[in-house]
Parts: C-alpha cells; structure tokens; sequence
C-alpha cells in the first residue's frame, strides 16, 4: 500500500472540504448581507409609503378645503353678478325714464290732440320749425307750401316712393297759420253760409295749423275733389299711407265733416300701423289712448 498517495488524496480532501466550506460560509454571509438589504429597504419603503399616505392625505385635505373656498367665491361672485345684472337694469330703466321725460319735455303735446271742433289752437300758435316742401311735389311750383321741420322726411319719402311707384301725387295744401284758416273760412262762409261748417273748420280747429297735415292731389284734379277718391294716387295712400305715419283724417260718415278722401294728418309710423290693423280711424280713438303715441311720434 502506496501511504504516500493515500496521505495526498486525503490532503486533497481535505483541502476540498475547506474550500466548500469557505464557499458555503461566503454563500451564507452573502446571502445574509441580501436579506438585510431587503430587509432595510423593506423597512424605508414602509416608512416611505407611510410619508406619501399622510403627503396624500393632506393633499387630499387642502384641495378639498380649496374646492370649498372656490365654491365660497364662485357663490360670492355669483351674487355680486346678480347685483350688478340688477344695477344695469335699474339704470337702463332711469336712462328709459330721462329719455321718456326728456322727449315729453321737447315734443310739443298738440300734436295727436283731436282738433276738429275738439281741441283749439291759440292764434299764437305756429309749429316750432317749418321746412318748405319740395316744389317738384307741388301741384303749384310757383305757390310755396310748408310742413313741420321734425317730420317732413316722412312725408318727403311718401311723395318719392309714390312716384316711383307710377302714382302722379301732389300736394296742394300744407300749413296753414290762424290767420289763414279764418280768411279761408270767411270766404266759405260768404259763399255758402253756415253750411260751410261741413267741409271747412274754424280758425283754431284745422289740423293744418299743426303743419302735419297735407291735402293731396293729381297732376289731372288739380284741386281738392272727392274726385281724388277714383284715382290711383288714392288707392296708393290707402295701402302705403300709414307706412310713412299718415292717416286719412275724415272718411266716409265721420261725425265732424264731409269725406275729405284727399286731407291726411302725420300721426307718428307708430299709431298710423296700429290704426290701420285695427282697422280704426284716428277719431275713433280716445284722446287718452292717443296721447300714449306721443312719445313715439318722431321715432
């Protein structure tokens, strides 16, 4: 027996042994050291994870405490809106009332009053500001006639649109001061003795004294005849008239003069629209409900 290879195989063994053993033990001690770690982190991701929880949680907290105050000033400004929607409407109301009352303080009351043996008009009374109406509209170019300042452009744009439209309309008669009227009446009178009170007013109670009224005509009539009524000129004014705030002021069985189908009185586009889909004639109306339009007459 070899002693000497056995010694060596068991020095081998042995060696062996140790360094298995030494492996084992690094193994361990590594393996130790891992756990550890795990473990550290383990133990930091709780704690970690216990901050952002109590991080989130008043998180959570102040933004429900921010959607409060948010509300607090959404109800605030809501409230401050409703006031000041309120402030604007009470304001547009005031600035209504002036102009309302600025408007009745400018426009002259006589107007829509009722002036055919109802209403009387001073000898002193002239309308505020008279504008010469075009002579191309006049039956008599060489005689000039006037209407009211403030609302001869509707009658201006009657004539125009009329004779665009092929009707041959004309004025023969505008405003007429006091003086007037009674020279016209006094010559009536003389002719036909009181029964002139059929077809011709007073001094004081012609509407023409207003300057808002007009007596039309034809290139053909050339006068103020209840002929008017058979021609298209009339037919004209009796469908677009009250376009322009004119109305026919005594038709058929009026209660104060003969039909006068060639005599219309500016009222204001307002009352003249509502008349006409009233089917109603100015008279008719009471002075209160008239007064109303007043307003508006210029508008």
């Amino acid at each position: 027996m070899d002693w000497r290879a056995l010694g060596n195989k068991r020095n081998l063994a042995v060696v062996g042994g140790v360094v298995v053993l030494s492996a084992l033990a690094y193994g361990a001690t590594y393996a130790y050291g891992l756990y550890q770690d795990l473990k550290n982190t383990q133990v930091e991701l709780a704690a970690r994870t216990g901050r952002f929880s109590a991080d989130r949680d008043l998180l959570q907290q102040r933004i429900s405490e921010l959607e409060i105050e948010n509300a607090e000033i959404t109800a605030t400004l809501s409230d401050e809106q409703k006031k000041n929607l309120e402030l604007e409407r009470e304001k547009k109301r005031n600035e209504r009332k002036i102009d309302t009352l600025t408007k009745l303080t400018t426009i002259d009351p006589e107007l829509l009053k009722k002036y055919s043996k109802v209403y009387f008009l001073s000898e002193n009374y002239v309308p505020t500001k008279l504008e010469n109406i075009d002579a191309e509209f006049l039956i008599d170019p060489s005689k000039p006639l006037q209407f009211l300042d403030e609302v001869y452009g509707h009658l201006e744009d009657l004539l125009e649109d009329a004779n665009r439209a092929g009707t041959e309309l004309r004025v023969i008669s505008a405003y007429r001061s006091f003086e007037e009227q009674k020279t016209i009446k006094s010559g009536y009178r003389v002719q036909y003795g009181t029964g002139a009170n059929a077809f011709s007013a007073e001094q004081g109670y012609s509407e023409h004294q207003l300057g808002t009224t007009v007596d039309f005509t034809t290139p053909t009539i050339k006068g103020a005849y209840t002929t008017f009524e058979n021609t298209s000129a009339f037919a004209w004014l009796q469908k677009n008239a009250y376009k322009y705030g004119f109305v026919l002021s005594y038709p058929k069985g009026n209660q104060y003069y003969v039909y006068e189908p060639w005599h219309w009185r500016f009222v204001g586009e307002d009352l003249a629209d509502d008349l006409h889909d009233e089917n109603m004639h100015f008279y008719e109306m009471d002075q209160r409900d008239i007064d109303e339009y007043l307003i508006k007459i210029f508008d």
